[in-house]
């Protein structure tokens, strides 16, 4: 069954520490509105192999971060659902797959390993009064004894600070849709984000189980990616998401077929933040870009959103965010 309270903690940095255990985690000390927490963060998998996956974006930009803002300090339970805050590595569009890369949990040198760098990031919101970190995973406690770790009482806080889906084995039953764990850190108006995985989660799972899927070959010519090239071969690089003019609006998403073949999209589909889908046909051909007009039910909200494109077997090929600064009228947002 899925995680039992999920949700996000909003608070302040006090200390942190990287631990270098059997279990090894990079634990940070927090407080909100008087209350002390304890994010504990997985450095080292239990599975082999042993490295995580890891992906930081420093200037990170997304709709959900309208949500946040509006957060106050300590932990809020969240719904697992489309369109609200809660995290979801594979529907949310929250990065790139391709963008995460593995981790050794310690290495010699400053830098080089997972604890140094989520330490590289955590160490900048340490003493800042105004920066607040926003964990998002599971919550325990409060507990009736003290803090294993920076002895506060009671001891109190968050874990399951990664990927919580495509689980394999005896972690299975802890997979679900839109409950992934995450660290975002808030500089001002700056955002920065951090995401984790293992590295033998799937990355393509039932929409209601969370559970990991079969990697079913999409019918048609289109080639595998060798080394060195994308994984998705199409792309979507562009969307008119604010046309000039009244309501209905002509939007597009534009696609570009990367690949050396061409593809038929027969059985495709485009998704909105709310999952409405919008289905493909006809042949894309290759280095060909193809502008899609966008049809009821799928919508592209001026207020920010999200674009997926499946495959022909349900397979996400490629996903794309946008914010409501980016939604200017009349200009195409380039992703």
């Amino acid at each position: 069954m899925p995680i039992k309270r999920y949700g996000v903690l909003r608070a302040a940095v006090i200390d942190r520490r990287i631990e270098t255990t059997d279990t090894p985690h990079y634990q940070i000390h927090l407080r909100a509105a008087g209350t002390d927490y304890r994010a504990a963060v997985n450095v080292r998998s239990q599975s082999s192999p042993p490295e995580l996956l890891f992906a930081a974006v420093d200037d990170f930009a997304h709709p959900l971060l309208d949500r946040l803002t509006a957060l106050p300090d300590g932990f809020t339970e969240l719904e697992s659902r489309p369109g609200g805050p809660a995290l979801d590595y594979i529907r949310g569009n929250l990065f790139q797959r391709q963008d995460m890369r593995p981790v050794p949990t310690a290495e010699p040198g400053p830098e080089n390993d997972l604890g140094d760098l989520l330490d590289h990031y955590v160490s900048r919101a340490l003493g800042d009064a105004t920066a607040r970190a926003y964990i998002f995973g599971q919550a325990w406690g409060p507990e009736t004894i003290a803090d294993k770790i920076f002895h506060f009482a009671p001891g109190n806080g968050v874990h399951d600070v990664h990927m919580n889906q495509g689980n394999d084995g005896r972690f299975a039953g802890d997979d679900g849709v839109f409950q992934d764990g995450g660290l975002l850190l808030r500089f001002g108006d700056r955002w920065v984000a951090i995401f984790l995985a293992f590295q033998n989660q799937a990355w393509h799972t039932d929409d209601i189980t969370g559970h990991r899927l079969p990697e079913i070959p999409s019918p048609g010519p289109a080639p595998t990616p060798g080394p060195g090239e994308p994984d998705h071969l199409v792309r979507i690089v562009a969307a008119l998401v604010n046309p000039v003019g009244p309501a209905p609006e002509a939007e597009t998403v534009t696609l570009l077929n990367a690949s050396p073949a061409e593809i038929d999209l027969t059985g495709w589909a485009l998704l909105d933040r709310a999952t409405n889908r919008l289905p493909l046909r006809g042949r894309l051909p290759a280095g060909a870009a193809l502008p899609v007009p966008v049809a009821a039910p799928v919508a592209l909200g001026n207020r920010g959103g999200t674009i997926t494109l499946l495959d022909a077997a349900g397979l996400k090929v490629d996903g794309v965010a946008y914010t409501a600064d980016q939604a200017r009228e009349g200009w195409t947002v380039v992703f």
